[in-house]
């Protein structure tokens, strides 16, 4: 390998690698100029970027952990899940997982779903548009149901929680409930099954209607809307 893929090589693992300070004296020792500055502005750089980027895809979760507790989520995230897209507004989908598996964060069971929550409203905002075909509307009083499939939005998605996610989460929103609701829901473990859904250009959350998770998680499987139906409780 060459002096100069080899700095290169370096120089991407002391932007990812963790702890910082191994990565400093590795790239120290294959460059000829260490420029120990430079890759310090890179690195602050890349930290500014990664908490950017999720505090714009998670704000409810920014809220409740705080600017300072969030950067520092962010710093390890970026380092244990380095983005793989140029478009750095893709980056954070896993985020959910690595805060589930963080032993800082057990006694907060709550986060990693709302990170989930928060991750599908923010992934349906660069989804294209659907026109929705009302004519295909007659075809449920023509057709037998067990032949017919609903095609939803794009970004439509349930999630269910063992927590009530949604309720949380429009608590951080203009006339959404008390905070001390919310409380007494975490408290008694309250869990609740979330419709996400974009009116317009703005993604929407709320909680499902009785029976509705079980519909949408069937259509979205691609089962018939007979067969959906079936699987209503």
């Amino acid at each position: 390998m060459s002096t100069l893929a080899q700095q290169q090589q370096a120089l991407v693992a002391a932007l990812f690698d963790w702890p910082a300070e191994n990565a400093m004296k590795n790239i120290a020792a294959r460059a000829m100029d260490p420029g120990a500055r430079g890759l310090k502005a890179y690195q602050s750089n890349a930290h500014a970027l990664a908490e950017r980027a999720l505090q714009a895809a998670y704000p409810v979760l920014t809220q409740l952990l705080g600017v300072e507790s969030m950067g520092d989520l962010a710093r390890a995230y970026w380092h244990a899940h380095p983005p793989v897209r140029g478009d750095v507004a893709q980056w954070g989908e896993s985020l959910a997982a690595f805060m589930a598996s963080s032993s800082q964060l057990q006694d907060t069971p709550f986060l990693p779903d709302v990170a989930r929550l928060e991750w599908a409203l923010h992934s349906m905002t660069t989804l294209e548009d659907a026109t929705p075909d009302l004519n295909t509307l007659t075809l449920l009083s023509t057709q037998d149901p067990g032949m017919l499939c609903l095609r939803l939005a794009p970004g439509a998605a349930v999630q269910c929680s063992d927590w009530p996610v949604a309720t949380l989460h429009a608590a951080h929103g203009e006339n959404g409930p008390s905070f001390e609701e919310v409380g007494r829901l975490l408290q008694a473990h309250a869990g609740e099954d979330a419709v996400v859904w974009r009116q317009g250009f703005k993604p929407c959350v709320r909680v499902a209607l009785e029976g509705e998770a079980a519909l949408l998680h069937a259509l979205l499987a691609g089962r018939s809307l007979g067969q959906a139906l079936d699987d209503v409780p």
